[in-house]
């Protein structure tokens, strides 16, 4: 269900750019989000920050594409969605000596410091990367070209996550042997 929560926006942003035009997609994708945003809430109880980041700067980008009628200003929002994140997060694990992704998920998965660490820089690798990719897309090739890009290259994230959930699950599984162990060990 949630994985459907995260494409729906895209989707339908998608959707009415064909239909219509970038504007009237900028205007779904705007709504969307908000609606995308109300679900989350209403699961979690909460939005976590990424959540938050994303829906400001798809109203930002989004009314600024709109008001000024301008399709640049959407077409850049990932550009400095990704950039900030790959910034942040570098400056978070080589600057304050701060892994981000385990504060975040260290509650829900235990893995080795070492992995936390190689996770980090793998997110600022792939985030900047990421920015750099649309940034290419947005200043060399048309606007369809553009909206074909974010519906297609949703391939990019899926590949990223599954590859670390490949690399990360031999640690979770010595993880849960180390528990079974020590619970067989223990009188």
């Amino acid at each position: 269900m949630k994985i459907l929560i995260d494409f729906f926006p895209i989707l339908f942003f998608f959707g009415a750019y064909k239909v219509y035009d970038i504007y009237v997609g900028t205007a779904v994708l705007m709504g969307a989000t908000v609606l995308q945003m109300t679900l989350i809430y209403g699961i979690d109880r909460k939005l976590q920050a990424m959540h938050k980041i994303t829906l400001t700067l798809i109203l930002l980008f989004g009314t600024l594409t709109l008001a000024l009628h301008d399709d640049r200003f959407i077409k850049w929002k990932p550009t400095v969605l990704y950039t900030a994140m790959s910034i942040g997060l570098a400056i978070a694990v080589w600057g304050m000596r701060k892994n981000f992704l385990k504060l975040l998920l260290g509650s829900q998965l235990e893995l080795p410091d070492a992995i936390w660490h190689r996770l980090n820089v793998a997110w600022v690798v792939y985030t900047a990367f990421m920015a750099v990719t649309n940034a290419y897309v947005v200043m060399n090739f048309s606007t369809e070209a553009w909206v074909t890009f974010k519906l297609w290259g949703y391939a990019f994230p899926l590949v990223f996550l599954v590859g670390q959930g490949i690399y990360i699950a031999p640690h979770i599984q010595a993880d849960e042997d180390d528990k079974v162990a020590e619970k067989e060990g223990s009188p």
